[in-house]
């Protein structure tokens, strides 16, 4: 089954223009990333494509053959569903059953459509991804969000499609389910199109496509290439930047140089002019003849200037935002090898709940200055095992000794920007050092927060914005920690944005604690040690 995109165009109903004049081709048994920054439109394509949205103008052609499959990002939109609803089966579940109760209608049968083995066929597709403890009835919102994602990849088992698209299907999957999904992809016959930031998966696609506001661009590679496509053009943008900045140095260089001689040769002439006795009207005449030539030449170089000032702006513009942006946290003042959290035969449960999160106790120590990772598989106890690290919950059994350190907890939401303030607001809450009004949006400019954005509600924030924010923040407050804690920082960020907080992380001289399945992430943090895999 093949798709061909041709001239499409989305423009949202507020008037702004997603993308347009589209085209892309996809053959069939391709395997294609689509990434892009956020915003940029990749999920409304890929709902375009799906004929779950209609384009501005323009047109999907798709092959008739086969069917297509689409697995969406979920955020609680689906959780009024039943796990029936959400595979698409529940009409034929409904049919099997009025039949064998005695309704033998021909609609019955029509919506069975022979399928007489579809409870058995639902059974085996979740077994599959580990969810046949399920039943049919049960509500998404009683599943976690690992389980969510879990049952839309259990519908490819059920449907067999021909043609798979793919929404941040890695995203709420521990370590186990994203290996399980990637042994998929790798064996899968059927073409994909995969939206991720989920660099090992995207490796594993030979295609990348990527869309943005002027078009989308095809590379002929993994996301390996792709990454050294980008490096190179990134390279020859700044040789491009450093060029046009020296050209412009030079144009000012020479058009001060050209006025002072033009000034020092008119005053001579006219001292020449009034020794030869020129009557005063004609010195006026050719004073402002003179005046005239320089300001004309003034005219040209300035011109020049604007045209070169106008050409570094492209491109800057063009930059990615992990090249415009630099953060430095300041070194922690601990003494590397300080023992900041010794654990001894520590357990955990919430009083609701009898039994201990852990079936073995807990032993470990974390030191200053080291990085560290928690591993263990979705519903393991991850998050607790943080909350008694810093001290919101204490053990059930056990001792958890914590000397005195900081810490600033970063989670997958970035939590610790609220929702309703401003982004101006939110970064004058954390101004402890009360520093004046122009110093708080000079570093909110830093943070690549413009004047035009200052009055949106941070609830309106990307991902990717409320990391920067988060960072921005804290150096207002210059509250640089002893200990980063991280709990699955990358899942709602789009590339870009990962890249800015890996070189924030691996930059920071402090503790790092994190929780994460991006094995990408972890190696380029240079997170070297296990503090404990949990089960």
């Amino acid at each position: 089954m093949s798709i061909i995109i041709k001239d499409l165009t989305y423009i949202h109903p507020d008037k702004e223009t997603l993308f347009e004049h589209l085209n892309l081709v996809i053959n069939e048994g391709e395997k294609i990333a689509l990434t892009g920054n956020n915003g940029c439109g990749k999920s409304t394509l890929m709902q375009i494509i799906s004929q779950k949205l209609s384009p501005t103008s323009g047109s999907i052609i798709s092959s008739e053959l086969g069917m297509m499959y689409y697995i969406p990002q979920h955020f609680g939109q689906y959780d009024t569903l039943s796990l029936a609803q959400a595979l698409g089966i529940n009409s034929k579940i409904e049919a099997l059953h009025s039949i064998l109760n005695g309704d033998a209608s021909e609609s019955n049968f029509s919506t069975l459509d022979n399928d007489w083995n579809i409870e058995e066929r639902v059974h085996a597709a979740l077994k599959t991804w580990s969810l046949d403890h399920l039943s049919m009835t049960c509500l998404l919102k009683q599943l976690s969000g690992g389980e969510k994602t879990r049952l839309f990849l259990a519908g490819m088992e059920l449907h067999h499609p021909s043609i798979i698209l793919m929404d941040e299907p890695t995203n709420h999957l521990d370590t186990a389910g994203r290996n399980q999904f990637y042994n998929y992809v790798q064996h899968s016959t059927a073409t994909l199109l995969i939206i991720s930031h989920d660099r090992a998966l995207l490796n594993l696609l030979p295609t990348v496509c990527e869309l943005s506001h002027t078009g989308i661009i095809r590379y002929g590679g993994n996301y390996d290439f792709y990454k050294e496509q980008k490096v190179a053009q990134l390279n020859a943008l700044q040789q491009q930047l450093i060029e046009k900045q020296h050209s412009l140095k030079l144009t000012r260089q020479t058009a001060q140089e050209i006025e002072e001689q033009k000034a020092k040769q008119n005053v001579r002439g006219e001292k020449r002019n009034i020794k030869k006795g020129v009557p005063r009207i004609a010195l006026n005449y050719l004073r402002n003849k003179a005046e005239q030539s320089t300001s004309k030449l003034n005219d040209i170089h300035a011109e020049k200037a604007i045209k070169l000032q106008q050409e570094i702006q492209i491109i800057k513009n063009t930059l990615p935002l992990s090249e415009k942006l630099k953060t430095n946290f300041n070194a922690s003042e601990l003494h590397p090898g300080k023992i900041l959290v010794t654990a001894k035969n520590v357990l955990f449960h919430y009083p609701a709940i009898e039994t201990n999160i852990w079936t073995e106790p807990l032993n470990f120590q974390l030191r200053s200055g080291d990085r560290y990772c928690i591993k263990g598989n979705n519903g393991s106890g991850k998050t607790s095992l943080l909350k008694l690290i810093t001290g919101e919950l204490s053990p059930t059994t056990g001792i958890m000794e914590r000397s005195d350190f900081t810490y600033v907890y970063l989670d997958q939401e970035y939590s610790m920007i609220q929702n309703e303030p401003s982004i101006v607001e939110q970064a004058e809450s954390f101004n402890r050092r009360h520093l004046p009004e122009h110093e708080i949006k000079m570093i909110l400019n830093r943070y690549l927060f413009p004047k035009e954005t200052w009055n949106k509600p941070c609830q309106q924030l990307s991902g990717g914005e409320k990391m920067r924010l988060s960072f921005c923040c804290l150096m207002i407050a210059n509250n640089t920690p002893d200990i980063f804690i991280l709990d699955e920082p990358t899942n709602n960020l789009d590339i870009e944005s990962i890249e800015i907080i890996t070189a924030t992380i691996r930059d920071y001289t402090g503790t790092v604690l994190t929780v994460s399945h991006d094995k990408e992430f972890l190696k380029e943090i240079n997170c070297e040690h296990e503090l404990v895999s949990i089960e």
